[in-house]
Parts: C-alpha cells; sequence; structure tokens
C-alpha cells in the first residue's frame, strides 16, 4: 500500500470511525509518556516499568488500527 493510499484511508477512519480516533488518541498519548520517561536521565524502577508496559500498549493500540486500515483497504478494492 503505498503512503498516500494510506494516508487516505488513515483520514477516512478518522472522519468516520470514533473508535479508530480513541486508539489513535492514546496511541499518541502513550507516546507522549514514554518520551517523558525516555528523556530521565536515572528513571526509578517503577518509571523503567511503566516505559515497558507503554511501549508494548502503544504497539497492541499500532496494531489494532493496522488492523482496521487493513479492513477498510479491503472495502475500498
Amino acid at each position: 500500500m503505498s503512503h498516500a493510499t494510506n494516508a487516505r484511508l488513515v483520514e477516512e477512519l478518522m472522519n468516520s470511525s470514533e473508535e479508530f480516533r480513541r486508539l489513535k488518541r492514546q496511541h499518541a498519548e502513550y507516546e507522549r509518556r514514554i518520551g517523558e520517561l525516555s528523556a530521565r536521565r536515572f528513571p526509578s524502577q517503577e518509571e523503567q516499568t511503566e516505559e515497558a508496559r507503554l511501549k508494548k500498549m502503544k504497539l497492541h493500540l499500532k496494531d489494532q488500527m493496522a488492523s482496521m486500515l487493513a479492513v477498510r483497504a479491503a472495502h475500498a478494492e
């Protein structure tokens, strides 16, 4: 799938799917928090654990969004 096609599908889902918008917002929130934790010079054990957990959760959201995009792409064909 080309970048332009992917961008178009993302835009369609952003306009039509509350679930996709929710996943996108949550993904951005996890990214923001991971950035905060990564910027710490000496993170505590709890912060390291939180960062690892958030990375897994963020990846899960990315997989869910990719699945939704694949379904939308299949319907567009």
